[in-house]
């Protein structure tokens, strides 16, 4: 799943939630989007600004969940996670014994590891943390790798109903 797929998937509220920590903690971040998603929709920022938090915010998941804001999409992703979730990334490499920074990144992705061990520590992150954000790293991991992700999750992601997009929540 592109990027942008996993914004057009996602429910409203994840969306909401990722866009107001951009608002709140990334201005630069939040209005460089504003003006790219406005430019390809041939409008002027200050239109998408004007409107009401909730509204605009629902018009930026729609655009993002575009294919032309793939690349917008993806790292809208990663400063979110990395921002505001980096106890659940490094939980995710802990559990799985792969070395990371403070943040949950790594220098090199290990090869996939083994089902069995792989399933009691998706098992644990969704016990201590929300489906869908879970699931939205899940998603984001297996996109965001140049190798195409670990195959063993992502046949977790395929056949665990957990982990679906805009049902996980």
């Amino acid at each position: 799943m592109a990027p942008n797929e996993i914004f057009a998937k996602m429910t409203q509220e994840s969306a909401s939630q990722i866009l107001s920590f951009l608002f709140e903690k990334e201005k630069a971040l939040y209005k460089a989007t504003v003006e790219a998603l406005a430019k390809q929709r041939n409008l002027r920022p200050v239109f998408i600004e004007r409107k009401p938090r909730t509204e605009r915010f629902e018009w930026m998941k729609a655009a993002l969940g575009r294919a032309a804001s793939g690349a917008i999409a993806a790292h809208l992703l990663q400063v979110w996670l990395i921002g505001a979730h980096s106890k659940l990334l490094c939980d995710f490499l802990d559990g799985l014994g792969i070395e990371h920074d403070e943040n949950g990144t790594v220098e090199t992705l290990p090869p996939a590891p083994e089902k069995e061990k792989l399933l009691p520590v998706v098992d644990q992150l969704l016990q201590n943390y929300p489906a869908e954000t879970v699931a939205i790293y899940f998603h984001a991991f297996q996109a965001l790798d140049d190798e195409g992700g670990w195959n063993t999750l992502g046949e977790l992601l395929e056949s665990d109903p957990r982990l679906r997009l805009g049902a996980a929540a």
